[in-house]
C-alpha cells in the first residue's frame, strides 16, 4: 500500500486540476483487493456503495484450469473459489477498511463452505496482491482469533490469474433483485451473520 505523505494528496489535487500531474502520479492510488466470501452475488453489495470503489468483478481465482465456467466451478474440484475483486482508490479507502467490511460478511469459521453453499469453490479467502496486503491480511486475521478466541478457517494465499464470471453474474443483485432477496434469504446468510457478528453484521460504511 502506497502512503503518502500529508502534503502530497492536497499537492496532487493542485496539479491534476491544473493538468500538470504526470499519468503515473494519478494511478499510483488504483489498486485492486480479492476476497472469496462465498457465493460472489453477495459479496458486491457491502463495496459497491463505498467511498473510492470504482467496481467490483465477480469472478474465480485459485486455480490452474484456463478460461472456468460457471458450470465447472459450481461442480468443484477445480481449485477455483468464487471471488470478488474490488478495484479501488487507495486514497479514498484504506485496505484495512475493505478488510473490516469483509470478515463482517463471511462465517470465518466454516470450512470449505459459506452458509449454505458447500465446497471448497466457496471458501473464504483472502487473495493477497503485493506483501503489504499480505501483512494487513495476516494482522486482522490474527485481530480476529483474539477477538472469538478460536480458530479462523480463512485463508490468506497469493492473488493468481483472475477470471471474470459471466456477465450475467456481474451485478446480479441489481439485475435479479427479487431472486437474490430469496436465495439470500433461503441460505441463511442474514441470519448466520447476525448471529457471528451481532449489530457488526455487513460491515460498516464508509461514506
Amino acid at each position: 500500500m502506497i502512503r503518502l505523505s500529508p502534503l502530497r494528496p492536497f499537492t496532487l489535487g493542485v496539479l491534476a486540476a491544473a493538468g500538470l500531474a504526470s499519468p503515473s502520479l494519478q494511478a499510483q492510488s488504483s489498486a485492486e483487493a480479492t476476497f472469496a466470501g462465498g457465493c460472489f452475488w453477495c459479496m458486491e453489495p457491502p463495496y459497491d456503495n463505498q467511498p473510492g470503489v470504482s467496481a467490483t468483478i465477480s469472478g474465480y481465482i485459485g486455480g490452474e484450469l484456463e478460461n472456468p465456467t460457471y458450470e465447472e466451478i459450481s461442480q468443484g474440484g477445480t481449485g477455483h473459489a468464487e471471488v470478488v475483486q474490488i478495484e479501488y482508490d487507495s486514497e479514498q479507502i484504506s485496505y484495512e477498511q475493505l478488510l473490516e467490511i469483509f470478515w463482517r460478511n463471511i462465517d470465518p469459521f466454516a470450512v470449505d463452505r459459506q452458509f449454505c453453499d458447500v465446497g471448497d469453490q466457496y471458501r473464504s479467502a483472502i487473495f493477497y496482491h503485493d506483501e503489504a496486503q499480505r501483512e494487513l491480511a495476516e494482522a486482522s486475521k490474527a485481530e480476529m482469533e483474539a477477538r472469538f478466541d478460536r480458530e479462523i478457517a480463512t485463508q490468506i494465499v497469493p492473488a493468481t490469474k483472475f477470471w471474470p464470471a459471466e456477465e450475467y453474474h456481474q451485478d446480479y443483485y441489481q439485475k435479479n433483485p427479487v431472486r437474490y432477496k430469496f436465495y439470500r434469504y433461503s441460505c441463511g446468510r442474514d441470519g448466520r451473520l447476525e448471529e457471528v457478528w451481532g449489530e457488526e453484521a455487513g460491515g460498516p460504511s464508509f461514506e
